[in-house]
């Protein structure tokens, strides 16, 4: 019996700490020097929950848990929409993400020191180092983003080659609607912070039981009755 409840409460144990941890990837205007070419981006925010624990390695379309991000401004006259301004937010699923034809891809170096997350010099290439590619097919919208980063500092962000409508096809080509320059140090940027682990339940009858807690309560039922005879013995 003990061989059974050590096992039970090992793979408790495993299940709790590796399954529960992501990585957050965060980006926003305010840690940018933004330069407008074309049109004028106010603001941008994207962050994106990925399901893997923060190591070093190539990340291409990596699995996603979820994808939240926005960006807006105002528009020069004669884009392709012929809007005056625009505000896209987006909360999908990372599923749906990849399915409406976006991408993303970086690679975190070996030497990357993971203690405090990854900083934008952490990331693996001389040129392009860091693509969110939030290209959508045939739903009908003008303005989602591609951004880039470069290991020099410097990156842009514009609207991606987004197909409006597929039948007739209907394109908008990059930076069309918008282009704007970024300018960052690629030292002291944090694109990842380290991984995120699923808080515990802090309590109460409403909330489910960590692994932990349910671990306790079956080695209870499973002791009580050699806890008993020892008692009456």
């Amino acid at each position: 019996m003990l061989r059974v409840i050590m096992t039970l409460i090992i793979g408790l144990a495993m299940s709790s700490s590796v399954s529960a941890q992501t990585m957050m990837l965060s980006l926003s205007s305010d840690d940018y020097q933004v330069t407008n070419v074309f049109s004028d981006v106010d603001t941008f925010a994207i962050n994106i929950e990925i399901d893997a624990p923060l190591a070093a390695g190539s990340y291409v379309n990596p699995d996603i848990v979820s994808v939240s991000y926005s960006v807006s401004g105002t528009l020069v006259a004669g884009t392709p929409s012929g809007f005056q301004s625009f505000a896209l937010q987006r909360d999908i699923s990372g599923t749906e993400f990849y399915a409406q034809g976006s991408s993303l891809g970086f690679e975190i170096s070996q030497t990357a020191v993971l203690s405090d997350g990854v900083q934008v010099a952490e990331l693996v290439g001389n040129g392009i180092v860091f693509t969110f590619n939030g290209r959508e097919v045939g739903n009908g919208r003008f303005h989602p983003a591609l951004l880039e980063l470069d290991m020099n500092g410097t990156g842009r962000i514009q609207n991606s080659d987004n197909v409006i409508v597929e039948m007739p096809l209907q394109q908008v080509a990059f930076g069309e609607e918008y282009i704007t320059d970024l300018m960052f140090d690629p030292g002291n940027t944090t694109l990842i912070a380290g991984p995120v682990t699923n808080p515990p339940n802090p309590g109460g009858s409403s909330g489910a039981s960590s692994p932990w807690e349910i671990a306790a309560l079956i080695l209870a039922f499973l002791l009580a009755p050699a806890l008993r005879s020892r008692a009456s013995s």
